[in-house]
């Protein structure tokens, strides 16, 4: 039987987001062979096939800002999905939760969103993904966004997508040199998860807004090993711009902290997660984990595979807190600061 679990990473493809995708011109996101079938009954068939009791559902890239530039359709589309999503919440409250998802770039209808996802869809947190159309968080323009998710202590879970550079007339350009060979999944979003944490450090968010908890995907992707090279270079090189008190003991003292949680969807057993506890303390690395299946994007057979390689490993890395890192650590986070249904 497998061990009973929390779902923190999960995805929900509703057909009018389907249809968004298609008619925007993203037949192959991110590059991947097709946009996954989804349907509730179908996730409700994955949570007892695998013992999980509930997911909190995301939309996952290229997220709901389709068209750089197209902020009505963008808000539009948004609000849609957090509807949408709400309303799995509100029938089904034991079985799914939901991260409501921004129309970044755009700062109004994100503030506006972030307003209504809270005081009215009941939404559990926030969704971002790693760049808006080349913008990166920690962005300037990105500020008053953030700020306002410290000020309702907001849960921010930021998925990774295709890197993009931003062009001045507001466009934006893949910036992933092998993308007609390989899906970017495969390691692209590593690549551009280490680079929005990296740009959050360094331009001073993080600590700006230690309100704010983070659920970094993937085991944290590439961060890890570059901690003591991003967090040393600035102050050597003396860069403009750039927040000179981040030292490689701060981020991983941030990283160790109740700012950061970090899961586990992907093939990061046996191996890579090890690269994330390696800057985890002894007393830390069973409170910091939490459960991520990327179902659907990830097929059910791949699926069901991490499924079994997560509980066959977690008593060799986290002996006596399987059941924290399954499920225990997800429950402690929604509930922390009243989140359990309010923001």
């Amino acid at each position: 039987m497998p061990l009973q679990k929390l779902d923190l990473h999960s995805h929900f493809v509703p057909d009018f987001y389907r249809d968004a995708l298609l008619k925007a011109g993203y037949q192959h996101p991110d590059g991947m062979p097709a946009i996954p079938q989804w349907s509730e009954k179908d996730h409700l068939d994955f949570h007892t096939s695998l013992n999980v009791t509930k997911s909190i559902l995301s939309i996952t890239s290229p997220g709901t800002h389709l068209i750089p530039g197209q902020d009505a359709q963008a808000r539009t589309l948004t609000r849609r999905v957090n509807e949408y999503a709400s309303d799995l919440k509100r029938r089904r409250p034991s079985q799914f939760g939901f991260f409501a998802s921004l129309p970044l770039p755009d700062v109004e209808g994100s503030l506006a969103e972030i307003a209504y996802a809270s005081d009215t869809l009941n939404a559990d947190g926030f969704t971002l993904m790693t760049n808006h159309h080349g913008l990166y968080p920690g962005d300037k323009n990105f500020d008053p966004v953030f700020d306002e998710l410290n000020r309702r202590k907001a849960i921010v879970f930021i998925h990774p997508t295709t890197p993009c550079t931003a062009h001045h007339d507001g466009s934006a350009a893949h910036a992933a040199p092998l993308e007609h060979t390989y899906p970017r999944p495969m390691f692209e979003f590593f690549f551009d998860t280490a680079r929005a944490y990296i740009h959050l450090f360094l331009s001073g968010t993080i600590s700006r807004c230690p309100d704010i908890t983070f659920v970094v995907t993937h085991a944290a992707g590439a961060l890890p090993p570059l901690i003591t090279r991003f967090a040393t270079a600035p102050a050597l090189l003396k860069l403009p711009g750039i927040d000179l008190s981040v030292t490689p003991e701060y981020v991983k003292e941030r990283l160790n902290s109740e700012q950061f949680f970090f899961d586990t969807a992907g093939w990061v057993f046996p191996d890579q997660i090890r690269g994330l506890l390696a800057y985890l303390k002894d007393s830390e690395k069973g409170k910091r984990i939490v459960y991520g299946s990327d179902y659907p994007w990830t097929p059910f057979a791949g699926v069901k595979a991490l499924s079994e390689a997560h509980d066959t490993h977690l008593s060799s890395f986290f002996p006596g807190e399987e059941e924290s890192v399954a499920e225990g650590n997800a429950k402690r986070l929604l509930g922390a600061k009243g989140r359990q249904g309010k923001i």
